[in-house]
């Protein structure tokens, strides 16, 4: 259901960003991050620039702004306390950490050192810093870069253990593809999506110790194929992991021992197509994991007639007995997920194989019943956190290649959580 006058979501203010060129039909790879801390909003941009406003009586003020070179991404960020991480992608990818009341460089870790250097100028070959997170006293953060020599695809990766002052305590590197990990007291749980054939690491599932960076536990889906883990997530009750491998949502114990299952979006026959899509994304709180699908694929074209029932929804999962209770279809691809408290905040971007722009939009969950509210955007959601009774989205432009119209604009949207009787609509009841 679109927001009405008793939202949860409050909307506070929006600021302009300067100029992108716009999406395509298509998904464009991450351009740009978002992170919301103690009423202060920090965006990092397609062009390196990073900037932080301060929000006062809804009117972003600018609190301070460092310039970038035009020639690498900020893909990844997290701020807590005085610490702001920042991962980029471009040819020396790169680990930021900023004082975040000033914007000054305290210190940074080149990722191209141990990944490699781009074999070429294309945007995919950069390496990547993948996702970056403060944990306590540490800072963790995991880096990729691929290559392709005809048919053989390669990735090279690292996942980092920094102290807070930026001294290296552990690193550890396998030839695969990290997709994004998560972070407790303890541990560190590393989703990779990618396990080459031709690469001796076949585990879509590692789970590290924090403190020193030795893996304690691992699982894989055992499906054929190079696809592994989508999307992982540490809770009191083990490990919460979405399968690209066989495109179901499970539960793991802690040694990674298999605790439930649940069937998202794997493969169906439709019309002689067999499709499938994966589930990309799981956030879990208040006792339910809330997993989110993709885009439509199927086994024998890359353009399908047909479109998987399951793709591109948001399904609450009981955490207790593995039972979907809800369902939503987002209509559009998630690039991210962002969860807190008993809320979870999902942008969805364009759907390029039915390009209906009215799919463009934010929804809000509480997590144990479903939908609360949508918010529409002109353009593509390409980023977005939920914290401090606070949601921010980053907005791209996109241009449909069958429609040649430019729609929104590279701007910051910001949110407040209003206290409301939550009730919510708009789900398919899977009881």
């Amino acid at each position: 259901m679109d927001a009405g006058s008793d939202a949860v979501l409050s909307a506070e203010a929006e600021l302009a960003l300067g100029d992108l060129g716009p999406a395509a039909s298509r998904h464009n790879w991450r351009r740009s991050a978002v992170a919301v801390g103690d009423e202060t909003v920090f965006a990092g941009l397609a062009d390196g620039r990073v900037i932080a406003a301060r929000l006062a009586e809804g009117k972003p003020e600018q609190r301070w702004s460092v310039d970038g070179d035009g020639e690498r991404y900020v893909v990844s960020m997290d701020v807590s306390g005085d610490r702001l991480v920042i991962g980029e992608r471009g040819s020396e990818g790169r680990i930021c950490v900023r004082d975040a009341e000033t914007g000054a460089l305290l210190w940074e870790y080149v990722t191209a050192e141990d990944v490699g250097s781009p074999t070429n100028e294309t945007f995919f070959a950069q390496p990547f810093v993948v996702d970056v997170r403060v944990a306590g006293d540490q800072i963790v953060a995991a880096a990729r870069r691929y290559e392709r020599d005809g048919d053989v695809q390669e990735w090279s990766s690292v996942v980092y253990g920094f102290d807070l002052e930026g001294d290296l305590e552990w690193a550890f590197d396998v030839q695969a593809s990290p997709i994004a990990f998560d972070v407790d007291d303890e541990q560190v749980a590393v989703a990779y999506n990618r396990c080459p054939d031709t690469h001796d690491h076949e585990c879509g599932l590692v789970v590290l110790d924090l403190e020193t960076g030795d893996e304690v536990a691992n699982w894989d889906p055992g499906t054929p194929g190079e696809r592994r883990v989508g999307d992982v997530a540490l809770t009191d009750d083990g490990i919460v992991v979405a399968s690209h491998g066989d495109k179901h949502g499970y539960l793991l114990e802690n040694n990674c021992g298999e605790r439930w299952r649940v069937d998202l979006a794997s493969e169906r026959d439709f019309e002689g197509e067999t499709l499938y899509a994966y589930p990309n994304h799981v956030a879990v709180v208040d006792g339910t994991a809330v997993f989110v699908t993709g885009n439509t694929f199927a086994e024998k074209t890359r353009d399908p007639d047909g479109r998987h029932p399951n793709e591109h929804t948001a399904f609450g999962v009981d955490l207790e007995s593995g039972e979907a209770v809800w369902s939503h279809d987002v209509r559009g691809f998630a690039r991210c997920v962002s969860a807190a408290g008993d809320l979870v905040a999902v942008p969805s971007a364009q759907n390029f194989r039915e390009r209906d722009a009215e799919t463009h939009a934010v929804h809000l969950f509480e997590a144990g019943s479903g939908l609360l509210e949508t918010h529409p955007i002109k353009g593509i959601s390409s980023a977005g956190d939920l914290a401090d009774d606070r949601l921010a989205v980053i907005e791209e432009p996109v241009e449909y290649h069958d429609e040649g119209i430019t729609r929104g604009e590279y701007r910051l949207h910001t949110w407040r959580l209003e206290a409301a009787d939550r009730d919510s609509s708009g789900n398919d009841s899977l009881e």
